[in-house]
């Protein structure tokens, strides 16, 4: 059998899914529970059909003309560019004349209600069709080998037309919401889901079952439906996106910081920074971004925890402007809505910063808030590494603060991705002479050396401060540090580099 052309479905995410779109003139089933977003993705597809100067008809059993044009409205569509046969459940008569939208009785039977489709279809010769929905047929056939009969009918009235249908199915009239046998029928299957959550909005997500001879993009892929239609955000592979870079280290700005990782993270890596609540993780990662934006790079924060507001105060009284570089554009940042994200919306954003913005660094903060906006999601520390990779392979530098439980006491975590990443930057409070003091260490760095050191550093109005060795102190990491020296070699308050 000859290759046969791909069109466009009207959704420029499930195209990318589907390698291009559906191929031309076969027939296909859209399944899914009431609310999954069903109807909105058929009537994509008919108006893409339109806007390529195609016929296009919708077959409505269930909702009726009006309920139709409520939803084509609601998105800023018309169904006026395609034609509408419905076929309602109040009773009507027949008439010789009848108009494009007919009023039958459900009484009538099965073979009399596809004879009126089928000269429907013969009248209006479209290259499109939705067959909305099958509940009804399985309804008026009663038995299911009939039901399956006229649907094997349908086929085979359709086939050698040049006509390419969607078939829709609400799952409602089988015990077990599938049916396998109408699977086989069909070309492809594409399955739309809705999950409602314990909090927040409900989390949608498209499954392709099934499509013959096309190497699809497998998987679940979440979505959700805005003004304009489905926003569909393709399960990411990052093996498929991989851009040639040069892997040269990236500097913060401060010698001392920068020579711990032998020079800096590496271009096309990720670095974990992590420690406890107060110790500085997200002022040492703005540090990394303040020295991007300086270099004319673009740089993305995407922000779970804090209020931009109070971020941008920190960044101030830390003697770092991000401000500047927010209003040139070279800095975004993103406030995260933790109940109303899905992780693959959240992975299309980062791809659009780095496909369409050409950002050159990425900031999460913080993993913990990442987990809390999608807790019953089951999958994420795989999402998120294959997001990881992802940028990696775009030549990104990426940063993701980790905080940890516990300040005093030893530290610890519900959750780990130090495997995942490729270098790991730990910070510690530890106490000297009766004052609360930070330490910092490189303990990973997997694209090349770094330092062994446990140095104190500092935050304040002269910004970031990186000290010497703490020689003098053992037990600082377990966070129970005993201090066996002299107070030399502790930071006062001093310019830097005095």
């Amino acid at each position: 059998m000859p290759d046969v052309p791909p069109i466009a479905t009207g959704n420029a995410g499930l195209d990318r899914i589907l390698r291009g779109g559906l191929p031309a003139n076969r027939l296909y089933l859209l399944e899914g529970a009431p609310g999954s977003g069903k109807t909105t993705l058929a009537l994509q597809f008919l108006l893409e059909g339109v806007r390529n100067g195609e016929r296009a008809l919708y077959i409505t059993l269930s909702e009726t003309k009006e309920e139709l044009g409520v939803v084509a409205e609601s998105h800023g569509w018309s169904i006026g560019d395609f034609a509408v046969f419905e076929l309602s459940a109040a009773d009507a008569v027949l008439g010789e004349g009848r108009a494009q939208s007919i009023l039958y009785s459900w009484e009538m039977e099965l073979g009399e209600t596809i004879k009126l489709i089928e000269a429907e279809v013969e009248r209006v010769q479209p290259t499109r069709v939705v067959f909305d929905s099958l509940s009804e047929m399985r309804l008026l056939a009663q038995d299911p080998l009939r039901y399956r009969r006229q649907v094997l009918a349908l086929k085979q009235f359709f086939a050698g037309r040049n006509i390419t249908v969607l078939l829709v199915d609400d799952l409602t009239a089988t015990a077990d919401g599938s049916d396998t046998h109408l699977h086989s029928l069909c070309h492809g299957v594409l399955t739309l889901e809705r999950l409602t959550l314990d909090f927040g909005a409900a989390r949608r997500r498209l499954q392709v079952q099934k499509l013959r001879g096309v190497d699809f993009v497998a998987g679940y892929h979440d979505f959700a439906i805005r003004t304009g239609g489905l926003d569909l955000y393709p399960r990411l592979v990052a093996a498929e996106h991989h851009a040639p870079f040069v892997g040269d280290p990236i500097e913060s700005g401060v010698v001392e910081l920068d020579a711990m990782l032998h020079g800096g993270p590496l271009r096309g890596t990720s670095t974990l920074i992590t420690g406890p609540a107060g110790t500085g993780k997200t002022t040492i990662a703005l540090q990394y971004l303040h020295a991007a934006c300086e270099r004319g790079e673009h740089a993305v924060l995407y922000e779970f925890d804090e209020r931009v507001g109070t971020l941008l105060a920190r960044a101030r009284a830390f003697n770092l402007d991000i401000q500047k570089h927010l209003d040139s554009g070279l800095l975004t940042v993103e406030q995260i809505d933790p109940a109303e994200l899905s992780p693959g919306e959240f992975t299309q954003r980062v791809r659009r910063q780095v496909e369409d913005d050409a950002a050159r660094m990425v900031v999460i903060d913080s993993l913990a808030g990442y987990l809390a906006a999608m807790p019953q999601e089951q999958q994420l520390i795989l999402q998120l590494h294959e997001l990881l990779s992802y940028l990696n392979q775009q030549g990104v530098v990426t940063f993701l603060i980790n905080p940890q439980e516990g300040a005093f006491e030893p530290t610890r975590t519900s959750f780990s991705v130090s495997p995942i990443v490729d270098a790991v930057l730990m910070l510690r409070f530890f106490e000297a002479e009766g004052r609360i003091r930070k330490a910092i260490s490189a303990v990973k760095n997997r694209a090349g050396g770094h330092e062994d050191a446990i140095r104190e550093f500092r935050i304040d109005t002269q910004g970031v401060r990186v000290g010497a060795p703490l020689v003098a102190f053992r037990g600082v990491l377990s966070g129970t540090p005993e201090y066996t020296g002299e107070r030399t070699p502790l930071m006062e308050d001093r310019a830097r580099g005095a």
